[in-house]
């Protein structure tokens, strides 16, 4: 038997097994990938006829260690991002100069029927990353694609369009995402979320974290650690992106579907406000950091140009419509914000917080918000945004509140000028989707959160963390009394996942879906609690809950401790700094 019979054989055997039409997306994914490599790939390069191949170039190691990705999603639009990174946590490795990189993208998961191909140049000036954006694509349609360097070949991913802008669409199914640090637990949530039927994820983020090894330590301890101690400058930035990266499950993820992203804080530093450092730094060096990490973000996410970052800055809030069903606004709740209130404690209302004057999107952000909302015609009007939006009072009584001066809460004239314009326009379908507190919340939006009879404008949906936290629990010791001082809170949960939409004109209904621990792998996905909000005045309402198997019920964790973890982390930040500062 000739060699090429073989292989051609192995092939075969490989796309019977796993590259059928009825395969599951995490299989088509692992599937395409042991394809890609095999012999240098001589399926792939068949198909690839009339591509010159860069012979020259020779990599130390596999240059597609960090994956594949789409994003940003548009209807006939869409871009594909890879990185070569042979030595991913030394800097990346590749050779210093330009590289050539093939990208093909075709309508079926076999490659036979290639739509286009083309070349991108992968420069060290953006850590050898790639972000093609390919036009010319139909609407509301299934993509795969997949990279070529050198003589080797990246894993294939599956992508897809979103609809036309005018077009008339019945439904829409959606993840959303946030918080995963690294040392805290082990991605099975993104495992689980390659095998969803959706038509695109959303990360909210805290894609990655700052902290050396064991300085962020969580209730069930650390389990995996961090490459290097705090990250400072590009080299740092682009080292934890791609340790981040080369989680196997978060790959998947990122190849199953396009991807939408926004950052909060921990892709620079834990709690920062535009170019106000936490604490102990000065501006003119937090600048410089933030350019560092604002780089590196754009390299490792499939962005388009328009988010190149600029000077000192970098563009990130920008909206897609899928059809006439739901507008998404993708917000920027760092860069531009007013420093935190009350030395960002957490506190009651004071003057400092209550000041008209300070913004939480900056001026430019919030007129162009509010803008689109006024002429919108969707069905829905979505919010895509970091941190908790309600009011949320989780002190020990009413009349003793706390709020989180980095939340919403923190900006509370802010948040008002959205809800006002959203009551004066008699809108009952704003949706706000928000990551940041490691826990699932579901909220109605009032018009006025201090009148529970006040109109209501639709609702907020928190996401839990994918690892942020480590295990959690089913509630926790101050859950009950937090719900009951905010009664247009109707839903709490601490285990870590994601959450699932499904949208139809006339309603949207929400899954929570949560693993029952993440501090070792394994753990089955389940929907702890759906909700659905139908823009009639009745709020959200509780269509199932459950139990979840193997799961902690009950912790003695309460809100703030969340907030004492980080000033751990911090403390620890400090010392670590000041042993490494000569005599």
């Amino acid at each position: 038997m000739s060699y090429e019979r073989s292989l051609d054989e192995m092939i075969q055997k490989l796309n019977e097994e796993t590259l059928q039409r009825n395969v599951d997306r995490r299989g088509f994914i692992q599937g395409a990938g042991k394809i890609a490599g095999i012999s240098l790939g001589m399926l792939i390069a068949q198909s690839m006829t009339g591509v010159k191949v860069d012979a020259e170039t020779k990599f130390a190691d596999y240059p597609f260690s960090l994956g594949v990705a789409s994003g940003d999603p548009l209807p006939d639009s869409v871009v594909l991002w890879t990185r070569l990174a042979p030595k991913p946590l030394e800097g990346g490795g590749a050779p210093a100069r330009n590289i050539p990189v093939h990208w093909e993208l075709a309508s079926d998961d076999d490659f036979h029927n290639i739509v286009q191909r083309g070349t991108a140049i992968a420069r060290p000036e953006l850590a050898h990353s790639v972000h093609v954006e390919v036009g010319r694509l139909q609407p509301d349609t299934v993509y795969f694609y997949r990279f070529k360097a050198g003589h080797e070949y990246s894993q294939a991913g599956r992508t897809k369009t979103i609809p036309t802008y005018s077009s008339s669409v019945s439904s829409l199914t959606f993840a959303f995402a946030s918080c995963q640090q690294y040392e805290h637990g082990y991605y099975t949530a993104y495992k689980h979320m390659a095998n969803e039927d959706l038509d695109l994820v959303f990360h909210l983020g805290d894609y990655i974290y700052e902290y050396g090894p064991d300085e962020y330590v969580s209730g069930s301890g650390n389990v995996r650690t961090h490459s290097g101690p705090e990250i400072m400058t590009l080299d740092d930035y682009r080292n934890r992106h791609a340790q981040y990266r080369t989680d196997e499950n978060l790959q998947a993820a990122h190849a199953t579907f396009p991807w939408v992203v926004t950052w909060d804080d921990h892709e620079v530093e834990n709690n920062y406000a535009n170019t106000i450092p936490e604490k102990e730094q000065s501006v003119e060096e937090f600048v410089q950091r933030r350019i560092a990490a604002y780089q590196a973000y754009y390299e490792h996410m499939p962005l388009r140009k328009s988010s190149m970052p600029h000077g000192t800055g970098m563009q990130l809030y920008r909206d897609f419509a899928y059809g006439n069903l739901a507008n998404f606004f993708v917000l920027d709740t760092r860069q531009y914000r007013s420093d935190q209130a009350n030395g960002d404690k957490s506190s009651p209302q004071t003057p400092e917080s209550m000041d008209p004057s300070r913004t939480l999107l900056g001026e430019q952000q919030e007129e162009w918000l509010l803008d689109n909302l006024n002429y919108s015609q969707s069905h829905w009007n979505v919010l895509a945004q970091q941190i908790f939006f309600s009011e949320r009072n989780y002190g020990p009584s009413p009349e003793e509140p706390l709020y989180s001066m980095d939340a919403w809460d923190g900006y509370t004239p802010a948040r008002r000028r959205i809800t006002n314009f959203a009551a004066n326009k008699g809108m009952d379908n704003l949706i706000v989707l928000t990551g940041d507190v490691h826990a699932s919340w579901a909220s109605n939006l009032m018009a006025d959160f201090d009148d529970q009879h006040s109109r209501i404008l639709g609702a907020e949906f928190v996401g839990t963390s994918i690892t942020s936290g480590g295990n959690g629990a089913d509630k926790r010791a101050d859950t009950d009394r937090i719900l009951d001082q905010n009664q247009h809170i109707k839903f709490f949960n601490d285990y870590r996942g994601y959450v699932r939409c499904q949208v139809t004109p006339a309603q949207w209904k929400t899954d929570y879906r949560v693993l029952p621990f993440v501090t070792r792998p394994g753990a089955n996905i389940s929907t702890r609690a759906s909700y659905i909000y139908e823009k009639n005045q009745n709020g959200l309402k509780p269509m199932s809950a459950t139990l979840v198997p193997h799961g902690k019920r009950r912790s003695n964790e309460v809100e703030m401790d969340r907030y004492h973890a980080h000033d751990r982390a911090h403390n620890k930040q400090m010392r670590n700094t000041r042993e490494k500062q000569p005599e």
